[in-house]
């Protein structure tokens, strides 16, 4: 049976990764207590001790305005800790999938962008991720980069759940209205990096399919949870203030999958409707 690494196993995909992994593969889930992808010395006898066929490294420092305040973590994280998963992958020979941003963009298209398309992030957290993109890159020659964005799932926080939580509240609240992007469901996410271990190495680009702002985006949450949309108020980016400047388009193009044949992922709309009821069962 295939052996799966899985870094960063407490996070929302992490977490989603192990469970859906155990149904296919052998998984060692590492938590970042249970390795510090900073030690280079941990990292490389820790894998080696495994001896995964493959490693999904997930681990990252990804609250974007954070990464503004603690540049030094963000490059160290995302960069150089990619780069010591990168280099125990290629002691021991294991398959590499690497995931990363819509962020490594800076939002000047006004069309999907291509995984050819080359990164110019506006942000500390998108320049770290492109800095492990390339590290990953030098260390594995046939790695995989996975590019996702607005990520939301059933473990952690995110944007849908802290929606639901504000919604509940039954108080109005301002949106972005000025950034447009793609929402992607993370089992929908999971599905495919579990798809592309049997695909060509090289830049994938997953996300569900169309693209809304933030706005629309908390509107249909709001409708699908059974609240009033009207309670969502369209704001502008320069009024949110965000610490760190974000893409004002940074949807992605999918023709990399479907290259691969794949088909691409589902709406973003049914995706959502689905995470929407599967938390209202759980609750």
């Amino acid at each position: 049976m295939t052996h799966l690494l899985i870094t960063g196993a407490n996070g929302q995909v992490g977490m989603e990764l192990s469970k859906q992994g155990k149904q296919h593969f052998q998984v060692t889930a590492l938590t970042k207590q249970e390795l510090n992808i900073l030690d280079r010395n941990t990292v490389m006898n820790k894998i080696k001790g495994v001896n995964p066929d493959w490693i999904i490294h997930v681990a990252a420092f990804t609250a974007v305005d954070q990464c503004e305040d603690e540049q030094r973590k963000a490059y160290h994280v995302n960069g150089l800790g990619a780069a010591n998963v990168a280099r125990a992958a290629r002691e021991t020979g294991a398959k590499l999938i690497y995931i990363s941003t819509d962020y490594v963009f800076d939002g000047n298209k006004n069309s999907p962008y291509e995984t050819c398309d080359l990164p110019n992030p506006l942000n500390v957290y998108g320049n770290s991720k492109w800095l492990g993109e390339r590290l990953v890159q030098k260390y594995v020659k046939t790695c995989t980069i996975a590019r996702t964005s607005w990520l939301y799932g059933h473990y952690g926080g995110n944007f849908v759940k802290t929606m639901l939580r504000l919604l509940r509240k039954g108080e109005p609240i301002e949106v972005v209205a000025d950034q447009v992007g793609c929402p992607t469901y993370v089992n929908d996410l999971v599905y495919y990096l579990f798809a592309l271990m049997e695909k060509p190495s090289g830049i994938y680009h997953i996300s569900n399919r169309g693209s809304c702002n933030w706005f629309e985006f908390a509107r249909a949450i709001a409708k699908n949870a059974g609240y009033d949309p009207s309670l969502i108020r369209a704001t502008t980016t320069k009024a949110f203030a965000a610490k760190a400047r974000r893409p004002k388009y940074s949807v992605m193009s999918h023709q990399q999958l479907e290259l691969a044949g794949l088909q691409p992922p589902r709406e973003w709309e049914l995706a959502l409707k689905e995470f929407i009821q599967e938390e209202t069962c759980h609750d």
